[in-house]
């Protein structure tokens, strides 16, 4: 699971989450973000729209991919 930390592109690298302070990659964030109905903010980054990020909500993300 360590190669999953690789591609990660969060940068908020005191969360307990990121896939860099653990060694089960990037499970435990997306099994946070799909009991709070929340999107990755890897997928956010996608965008490239982080100054307009307002909640990792499914339907933050949506507005913003709408928006595009």
């Amino acid at each position: 699971m360590e190669n999953l930390s690789k591609f990660c592109t969060c940068k908020d690298l005191k969360c307990p989450l990121n896939p860099v302070n653990h060694e089960k990659g990037c499970s435990l964030c997306i099994s946070k973000c799909l009991k709070d109905k929340e999107i990755p903010s890897c997928f956010f980054k996608l965008l490239n729209k982080d100054d307009e990020i307002t909640g990792y909500s499914i339907e933050d993300f949506a507005k913003l991919v709408l928006d595009e």
